[in-house]
């Protein structure tokens, strides 16, 4: 987080100026080093694991607790339209 002596405030960097200056005084606080954020280079799957660790997997149970899920909702839709239609 860069900090603005002359202000004593710490600047989030997408608050700064493009050239890296603190918006208040002007004095330079940090270079700027921003990326534009797109969908091809934003992975929040890395972000979440960090650049070192790897990417962990989706539990089985969760898989296995979705395909009840889907089946189980299914059911109910198979019992609401026999209900209206009969």
């Amino acid at each position: 987080m860069p900090w603005c002596e002359d202000c004593a405030k710490y600047w989030n960097p997408a608050a700064m100026n493009d050239d890296g200056t603190c918006p208040t005084c002007g004095r330079l606080v940090e270079a700027p080093k921003r990326q534009p954020i797109t969908a091809k280079n934003l992975d929040l799957r890395r972000l979440a694991a960090g650049d070192d660790e790897e990417i962990p997997k989706t539990p089985w149970h969760f898989k296995l607790l979705m395909v009840l899920l889907v089946l189980y909702l299914g059911w109910r839709i198979v019992q609401l339209f026999t209900w209206i239609f009969t």
